[in-house]
């Protein structure tokens, strides 16, 4: 007994494909800038990763990680200026939820890109390394 092709090879379910698709027929796809101009010579160049982050950046996308970066760096200036007026059990807490947004940048960003948690003794050194 043998199995028809059918049901080895299932139907292609090509979902972006039917999105866009059902985006075309709206027309959404009718007025987009740039439409029947020529790409420039720069989207010819480099591979496909350098493409998507140059489209990305253009577009304004920064990777979650970035933004985590970000956050991380004005919540160190925070909690040094919170030190300065001696607030320290506000700074424990503070401390420590900066530590698990760390650890969270930490599993998403680039290897190289890690940093290690921030203690008060080493909060003012921290804050040079998240610039």
């Amino acid at each position: 007994m043998s199995m028809s092709d059918d049901k080895l090879n299932p139907p292609y379910n090509d979902l972006i494909g039917d999105i866009l698709k059902e985006y075309t027929k709206k027309g959404g796809m009718d007025n987009l800038a740039g439409h029947g101009k020529p790409l420039s010579q720069e989207y010819f160049s480099g591979d496909t990763f350098q493409h998507f982050q140059r489209i990305a950046k253009d577009a304004g996308y920064k990777p979650h990680w970035l933004n985590l970066q970000h956050e991380i760096r004005d919540e160190l200036i925070a909690i040094t200026a919170i030190q300065r007026a001696d607030a320290a059990a506000e700074l424990e807490l503070r401390i420590e939820k900066l530590n698990e947004k760390i650890a969270e940048y930490n599993k998403s960003c680039p290897p190289p890109m890690q940093k290690g948690s921030v203690s008060l003794s080493n909060i003012e050194a921290a804050i040079d390394r998240w610039k």
